[in-house]
């Protein structure tokens, strides 16, 4: 085969990979605003504060020792103990469930019947709170994420496709990380699917996105739906704060990946899971593969940095409830 196909082919593989994060956080947003109507701006700084949990805990360090200490003079930074991976994710996953229940009771909970500004807003003052949070309870420096994932190129992938090209083609470089957030953010999505269409709480989930005041009407709590929803989308951010911090570090600029996701919730519309999805795909190999056929050779390069956002600039103009979202008509 040509080389030049080849190295196309590689492009387009490592754009999937990359809509696949974009994705990850892409379905904390639909979540949150298919059930209660809010556009969360926070998503990205939950995945911060997960990712920044996490650590905190496999590495025993005590939370706002940097506080503590200037109170009261002393030296405490870490417990002296280490932390599993599998039961550091368990607790922080506790940690995520607290923080929903936190969100809901202490501000949305009183923002109920406010306009959709109002709510955003809120979500914009929840996102610095809980990044200035961050801050004091684990510090401000970049820290390394281990939880066991492989990370570098896959070497038996690179040996095995060498054969395809020339002497010029060395094979096909994707790196082990991707792989396995695809995989996981595969099961995420059937997970979620399966949990809105089989199970109860999905079914009522569903109930209070299509109706809030007929959902009340046949008793189903509004106030543990949305905290149970706060909750998934928190578990989403856990999961990408996995994969970004294990794949980037986990640092405060992390929080900027829910930029990202912006373009994907505009293809793939504010309301589907499975678009949140598609959009990410999209976004992924659109990015990589315009980079690759345009922007080095003629625009000199780093065109990754807008082309998401032209895309769904497009997307506005001509379908701006996305690929899958809803169209809503209002009648006045």
């Amino acid at each position: 085969m040509p080389t030049e196909f080849l190295y196309g082919v590689e492009v387009v593989l490592n754009g999937l990979m990359a809509g696949v994060l974009y994705a990850l956080v892409a379905l904390g947003f639909v979540l949150i605003f298919k059930a209660s109507g809010i556009f969360n701006y926070a998503q990205g700084v939950l995945a911060l504060f997960a990712a920044l949990t996490l650590v905190g805990i496999m590495e025993g360090q005590v939370p706002f020792a940097h506080l503590i200490n200037a109170i009261f003079g002393t030296e405490i930074h870490h417990f002296g103990w280490h932390v599993p991976a599998v039961l550091a994710i368990l607790l922080t996953a506790a940690v995520m469930v607290l923080l929903a229940w936190c969100v809901h009771n202490f501000v949305f909970r009183h923002l109920v019947g406010q306009e959709p500004i109002i709510l955003f807003m809120a979500t914009i003052g929840l996102a610095y709170f809980l990044e200035g949070v961050g801050d004091l309870m684990w510090g401000s420096d970049i820290k390394t994420l281990d939880v066991g994932l492989p990370q570098g190129a896959s070497f038996w992938l690179e040996e095995n496709t060498a054969f395809l090209g020339g002497e010029d083609f060395y094979g096909f470089f994707i790196d082990k990380l991707d792989m396995v957030a695809t995989l996981v953010a595969a099961l995420l999505v059937i997970a979620l699917v399966l949990f809105s269409q089989y199970t109860k709480q999905g079914r009522a989930m569903r109930a209070v996105a299509d109706d809030h005041q007929a959902a009340l009407s046949v008793g189903i709590s509004l106030n543990f739906i949305w905290v149970l929803v706060w909750s998934l989308a928190g578990f989403v951010a856990l999961v990408a704060g996995i994969m970004w911090g294990a794949k980037s570090g986990v640092q405060f600029s992390l929080s900027l990946i829910a930029l990202k996701a912006l373009p994907v919730l505009m293809l793939g519309g504010f309301t589907s899971i499975p678009g949140a999805i598609v959009g990410g795909l999209i976004i992924g190999v659109g990015e990589k593969l315009f980079e690759f056929l345009i922007g080095a050779p003629y625009l000199g390069g780093a065109t990754e940095n807008w082309f998401a956002y032209v895309l769904a600039l497009i997307f506005l103009v001509f379908r701006p409830q996305g690929l899958f979202g809803e169209k809503i008509i209002e009648r006045v």
